[in-house]
């Protein structure tokens, strides 16, 4: 397969309403699409998003990455989909973000050329050969803004069938945090239910947040303290911990996921794209979590569009075992830029939703425009 045509376009779309995390608040969602042709005219479709406080990378710095490596890449033949990590790694050291966003059109092409689907690719990767229509991931749901607003949104959305749930915690006074969970969890008895303070806490208040009766419903609490933390504060948290440990900034591959285990210092661990560098390494760390007996939970960056939900749904559907739940968050942008954005149905995503053939989501060029961000231009790569 040899690449003829690659186009970059930089998005700024916004939320449907600011979504406050412990160290920042998003209020629109800052990521990047490439369209990838081959020379045999098919097309195909990445998406990655800014995360400068996950993998450091703007928006800006995303540009001018995909630049650099687009137009490295023009003209370039890759024989097989074994080759596609490689050769991103001969043009660029690091940067996993815009390496994920390129794979996962790569990806795409190759899964058109043999005319499957990419989850079925990685099901083949993974040596899952049940041959079974994979069942529906269960959607995670963010819980955020007033408690009113929490409370109101759990009912709405338990009464749609949502049972996995995630409490944004860390940029309160403990006093309310640990107060906000206890009547969430009481509302929402049986269904699982996580905090994440994204490593706002430090070591002593993450104890006592992990330890105190009102959070002892959780299912799990994730990254509560900073991913620079030392590996001892992470073994002593957990070993002190009443409540499941997952980390998600300190993840980022197979190598980490073995350190944080060997150390005792995780039960269960998040997965992004943008963090492994897609979704074949992505595949190697989910199946690392499920060897060594370990949680998983797989989401998307908030947020991101469709694309990127059906990227990260192909791992699911692939290794078909998602205990923690998918946060798939097109939920919460304005508009998406496909025009059949994928959705919940009863809480669950549906394999029916992704097309039989490639990533199983196509973009729609007129909604690619009106998202493209104002400080920044489509970039056409020449080789």
């Amino acid at each position: 397969m040899k690449i003829s045509y690659i186009k970059i376009y930089p998005l700024a779309i916004p939320l449907i309403e600011p979504m406050k995390m412990s160290g920042e608040t998003i209020t629109h969602a800052n990521t990047l699409l490439v369209c990838i042709r081959d020379d045999e005219g098919r097309e195909a479709w990445g998406e990655t998003s800014a995360a400068p406080l996950m993998t450091g990378e703007t928006l800006g710095s995303l540009l001018q990455n995909a630049k650099y490596l687009g137009e490295h890449l023009m003209g370039i033949s890759i024989p097989n989909l074994h080759l596609i990590t490689p050769t991103l790694n001969k043009f660029l050291y690091g940067n996993s973000s815009i390496k994920a966003c390129f794979e996962m059109a790569l990806l795409d092409l190759f899964a058109q050329k043999s005319e499957t689907s990419v989850w079925k690719i990685l099901r083949d990767l993974a040596k899952n050969n049940t041959g079974n229509i994979p069942n529906p991931l269960p959607l995670l749901r963010m819980l955020g803004g007033s408690l009113n607003r929490e409370i109101a949104d759990a009912k709405k959305y338990h009464a749609l069938g949502y049972r996995h749930w995630k409490i944004k915690v860390g940029s309160l006074p403990l006093e309310e945090d640990l107060e906000r969970v206890s009547i969430l969890c009481d509302l929402l008895p049986g269904d699982t239910i996580s905090a994440d303070a994204n490593g706002a806490f430090k070591l002593e208040d993450a104890i006592n947040f992990c330890t105190n009766e009102r959070t002892s419903k959780l299912s799990f609490v994730e990254q509560a303290i900073p991913s620079q933390s030392t590996l001892s504060d992470f073994s002593l948290l957990k070993s002190k911990s009443k409540l499941p440990i997952a980390l998600d900034e300190s993840i980022h591959g197979v190598s980490e996921i073995a350190y944080f285990d060997q150390a005792n210092a995780l039960d269960g661990a998040s997965l992004k794209l943008i963090k492994t560098g897609g979704l074949l390494s992505g595949l190697d760390s989910a199946l690392e979590l499920q060897h060594r007996n370990l949680k998983l939970n797989l989401a998307c960056k908030v947020a991101e569009t469709s694309l990127s939900a059906a990227a990260t749904a192909s791992l699911g559907f692939a290794i078909e075992s998602v205990p923690w739940g998918f946060s798939m968050s097109n939920q919460y942008l304005e508009f998406d830029i496909c025009s059949k954005p994928l959705q919940a149905n009863n809480g669950h995503l549906n394999i029916e939703q992704l097309g039989s053939i490639g990533i199983g989501i196509v973009p729609e060029l007129e909604l690619v425009s009106q998202a493209q961000a104002k400080d920044f231009s489509t970039f056409l790569c020449q080789g």
